[in-house]
C-alpha cells in the first residue's frame, strides 16, 4: 500500500483544525468560499485527494489507501483532533479514516453519502462523465468555452458541465485535465463501493453527523442501520432545498451546520 503526499489549501493558521475532503472530480479549490468562511474561526485544511487537483497521480482508489494518504497528511501537519468533513467520495474516505485511524479524527461530518455500495446502474453517470471527458479531443480546444460546447451533447446539464470543466486547465500545449481520468475510471468499482472489512469496525471516539440534502437520495432510511452499527454516536440532519451537492446548493446553511457541529460539547 503506497501513500502519497497530498496537496492542500490552508486557511487561518490557528483555531480548531478542520480537514475537508472533496468528492469525485472535485478539488480543494471548489471549497474555497466555504473554507474562507470557516477559516474565520478555525484552521481549515482543504485537501486535493489522490488523482485530483494538484496531488500526485497514482493507480488505486481503494478507500483504505485514500484514508492512509489523509492520515499521513494529518500527522505531518501535527493536527490534533481535527473535525473531518467529507462530501460524497470524500465522505467515504473520511469514514474510512475514522474506522482505520480513529485517533486522527476528533469529529466526523459525512455529507450526503453512506458506507454502502451503490448500484452502478443508478450511479453510472460519473463514469459516463469521465468517458465523455476522456473522449474530448483537447487539440480542438483553445478556450474552455470550446470544451463546454463539445460536451453539450453528452452532458446537457450546464451546471454539471461547469463543475466538470473546472478540471480543465491551461498548459504550454493548450489545455489538459488536472484529474487522472484513467485511474478514476479504473477505480470506479472501488469508488462506488465501500470495503466490507471496514464495516466490521466501529468509530465512537467523537461526535458524528450525517448531513444530507433534502432532495437527494444518496442516504436512504434503509442505510441507517449500517450507519448506526458502524458509527454508534451518529446523528442525522438534512438541508432544505439541497441536493447531493448540498454545500453548493445551500452554502450558508452548510457553513452554519458545520459550525454548530464543531461547537457541540
Amino acid at each position: 500500500m503506497k501513500t502519497i503526499t497530498l496537496q492542500s489549501d490552508i486557511y487561518n493558521d490557528g483555531g480548531k483544525p478542520v480537514v475537508i475532503l472533496h468528492g469525485l472530480l472535485g478539488a480543494a479549490r471548489n471549497w474555497m468560499a466555504i473554507a474562507k468562511r470557516l477559516g474565520e474561526e478555525h484552521e481549515v485544511h482543504v485537501l486535493d485527494l489522490r488523482n485530483h487537483g494538484r496531488s500526485p497521480w497514482i493507480e488505486g482508489m481503494e478507500y483504505n489507501v485514500i484514508a492512509e494518504d489523509v492520515a499521513e497528511y494529518i500527522s505531518c501537519k501535527g493536527l490534533i483532533n481535527p473535525t473531518v468533513v467529507g462530501h460524497s467520495m470524500g465522505g467515504k474516505a473520511a469514514m474510512a479514516l475514522a474506522l482505520t485511524n480513529p485517533e486522527k479524527v476528533g469529529r466526523l461530518l459525512v455529507a450526503d453519502i453512506a458506507p454502502v455500495t451503490y448500484e452502478r446502474s443508478n450511479r453510472s453517470s460519473f463514469l459516463d462523465y469521465i468517458e465523455s471527458m476522456s473522449a474530448l479531443d483537447l487539440a480542438d480546444v483553445s478556450r474552455r468555452a470550446d470544451a463546454d460546447k463539445l460536451l453539450t451533447a453528452a452532458i446537457p446539464e450546464r451546471e454539471i458541465r461547469g463543475f466538470l470543466l473546472q478540471n480543465l486547465i491551461p498548459d504550454d500545449n493548450g489545455f489538459r485535465w488536472r484529474c487522472n481520468l484513467t485511474a478514476l475510471a479504473n477505480g470506479m468499482e472501488d469508488i462506488i463501493g465501500f470495503p466490507k472489512t471496514l464495516l466490521e469496525k466501529t468509530y465512537s471516539r467523537g461526535p458524528v453527523l450525517f448531513l444530507t440534502g433534502e432532495s437527494s437520495d444518496y442516504v436512504k432510511s434503509e442505510h441507517r442501520p449500517v450507519i448506526r452499527k458502524t458509527f454508534p454516536t451518529a446523528r442525522f440532519a438534512s438541508l432544505k432545498a439541497a441536493g447531493h451537492w448540498l454545500h453548493a446548493d445551500q452554502p450558508r446553511s452548510f457553513i452554519t451546520a458545520v459550525r454548530q457541529f464543531i461547537s457541540l460539547s
